[in-house]
């Protein structure tokens, strides 16, 4: 790669990288392993740079290879390993302030959503618009609010389970 493919990158990662943790985090729940999946979907990104078409936004690009790499991870791993999540405990630092405790307890819960919907919540809580989701997702932007609405009414039974505890 030449030097502007090197700085763009750079800028790519620096831009992504925290927004693709935090989406890895949403799939696995786990901190080590959504940095081990962050430096999985950019080593990808920095293969796969010089193909970039620009058909679509390089956010949407970057998603779905985050989105296709947590997938791979998490069904590969589910017959090598499986953990209960009530009994799993929270990785707390030495005395958590309430708030991110709760931020803790949404990571937990949103772990215990299916795949697809871990997926949509994540993105959503990046902010990223609809019309990208749907984009991403590869489903209708109407279905796409249907889904969001009962994916939030879950999350929230699942917090609230765990906020309990």
């Amino acid at each position: 790669m030449n030097q502007n493919q090197e700085q763009r990158f750079k800028e790519l990662y620096q831009k992504y990288g925290p927004k693709v943790q935090r989406l890895c985090l949403g799939y696995t729940g786990n901190q080590m392993e959504a940095e081990d999946l962050l430096q999985e979907v950019f080593v990808k990104v920095w293969q796969n740079l010089h193909t970039f078409r620009g058909d679509s936004q390089v956010s949407t690009w970057i998603y779905r290879i985050a989105v296709n790499t947590c997938l791979y991870q998490i069904r590969s791993t589910k017959n090598k390993k499986s953990v209960d999540l009530d009994k799993a405990p929270l990785l707390v630092q030495s005395e958590p302030d309430n708030k991110e405790l709760q931020v803790q307890l949404l990571h937990k819960a949103i772990s215990e959503l299916k795949e697809s919907d871990r997926l949509i919540i994540t993105l959503l809580l990046e902010e990223i618009s609809y019309p990208e989701i749907a984009k991403i997702t590869e489903i209708s932007e109407a279905n796409l609010r249907v889904k969001i609405h009962r994916i939030k009414q879950q999350l929230s039974l699942i917090y609230a389970k765990h906020e309990r505890l």
